[in-house]
């Protein structure tokens, strides 16, 4: 082993024992309880020309997603409905250790967790996103670019798309003679509910909502609950480690009660239901 390599075990060994030590006192680095989230902001409309945007700022770590609607072909053994598709990007400017290239395991991990929160919920209704069955449907493109990476890009993420869909226009389209004609008018995204995601992560025996950089660097587990208001639509877990039967369901009481304090600012930022 290189004298550099083993310098770095035994950083990362006193940065853990760190963390225990503090964990134990019931502190966290950065001051918060245990269950609290970092200051969470919503800016919406941010990318003119796209059908809707968002940025949102979790902590340091910020996120900004563009809604495009185009047309397509549905998905196989769903030609009843519009398609959706998320995607998530970490840009070289949001973290030392990012580099150009093709998404890696954890960026398309993320694009997956936050597609499966909003797909899970049925949030949009694709069912109203059809122009011919089978052949032609709407298909909405969510595309999220990191552009500050520092801890639990999984929220701060699914709000930024979440928000972006919240305030997406969509082009009326008709049917002229076999051809596609936008009319001209536009609708609202067909929205059925908010899904807000919380992740927790484990760090020895302590649960920790909201992982700054820090915090993932020494945990051991995390799990990311998604809510609506009717109540719990998807769940993944992440990491090595586990979680005992009492620790899944207090996580899942966090994320409910947290979800609804989210849910409610992500309302306000973005007017839905007004």
């Amino acid at each position: 082993m290189s004298v550099s390599k083993r310098s770095t075990i035994i950083v990362e060994h006193l940065r853990r024992q760190q963390m225990l030590d503090n964990l134990a006192k019931g502190r966290r680095l950065d001051g918060r309880a245990f269950d609290e989230q970092r200051p969470l902001e919503i800016e919406v409309d941010v990318i003119k020309k796209a059908n809707g945007s968002a940025r949102v700022k979790l902590g340091n770590s910020e996120v900004i997603a563009g809604v495009k609607v185009e047309t397509g072909e549905p998905f196989e053994g769903l030609e009843d409905k519009g398609a959706l598709i998320v995607s998530g990007e970490v840009l070289p400017i949001a973290s030392p250790h990012v580099e150009p290239g093709p998404p890696d395991e954890e960026t398309v991990e993320l694009a997956r967790v936050v597609d499966r929160g909003i797909r899970e919920s049925e949030m949009v209704d694709l069912g109203k996103l059809v122009l011919v069955p089978g052949k032609i449907v709407y298909t909405i493109f969510v595309d999220c670019s990191i552009v500050n990476a520092d801890g639990n890009l999984f929220d701060a993420t699914s709000y930024a798309a979440v928000s972006a869909i919240l305030t997406a226009k969509i082009p009326i389209l008709e049917m002229k003679d076999d051809k596609v004609v936008d009319t001209g008018s536009t609708m609202p995204m067909p929205v059925t509910t908010v899904p807000v995601s919380i992740t927790q992560v484990r760090i020895g025996d302590a649960i920790l909502v909201d992982p700054a950089s820090e915090e993932e660097g020494c945990m051991d587990a995390r799990i990311t609950i998604d809510t609506t208001d009717e109540g719990y639509c998807a769940l993944q877990k992440g990491f090595t480690g586990g979680f005992s039967p009492d620790q899944i369901r207090k996580a899942a009481e966090t994320a409910r009660i947290k979800g609804e304090q989210v849910r409610a600012k992500i309302k306000e930022a973005t007017g839905f239901g007004r």
